[in-house]
């Protein structure tokens, strides 16, 4: 079994009430706030090193994190750094891991032009861009396989959807002799 890095985690949840962003932008170090360009407030996190996406409806979405742990350590903390200035959270609700972007070796090259022929749902533009996009529709993740044999794994809602993703990746290009 091939390791698998996670790179980027992407959560989203609610905080359930409205949140006064120009006070966070006032008040908080590490922000952007330019809201006739943007309406979200940009919030960087050292702890764990993440970024945070705060809309004044109360909507938040944490981006950065090495894990989805590290993307609920990151909302609780931020939830608290909110409750610092005195903004009443009473509780975060729907937590949902968006995205996971993992990386993954095949341990072997990969024929591009070969998977693109005998795979179904691949895109293959050697002249525009060196990976081959294949898509999975179960789970439903979307990989860019390069010809070194590296690939990259977008779309997981979990570890354990990326690592049944890449495993059935393993298994598709074995079955075409690919690998």
């Amino acid at each position: 079994m091939e390791t698998i890095n996670i790179h980027n985690v992407v959560a989203s949840c609610h905080a359930g009430t409205q949140i006064p962003l120009n006070r966070l932008a006032m008040e908080l170090e590490k922000t952007e706030y330019e809201p006739e360009q943007f309406p979200g407030l940009v919030l960087r996190l050292d702890d764990p090193k993440s970024a945070a996406l705060i809309f004044n409806t109360g909507k938040i979405v944490l981006t950065g994190t090495k894990s989805p742990a590290e993307s609920e350590r990151g909302v609780e903390n931020l939830v608290k750094l909110i409750k610092s200035l005195g903004i009443d959270i009473v509780a975060v609700k729907d937590l949902k891991i968006n995205n996971i972007v993992a990386s993954a070796n095949m341990g072997a090259e990969l024929n591009l032009n070969k998977i693109a022929f005998e795979l179904e749902n691949t895109e293959y533009e050697p002249a525009q861009f060196p990976g081959l996009v294949y898509r999975l529709d179960g789970p439903k993740t979307v990989f860019l396989l390069f010809s070194t044999g590296k690939v990259i794994c977008t779309g997981g809602k979990s570890e354990a959807e990326v690592q049944e993703s890449v495993a059935k990746l393993r298994v598709n290009l074995k079955n075409i002799s690919a690998i």
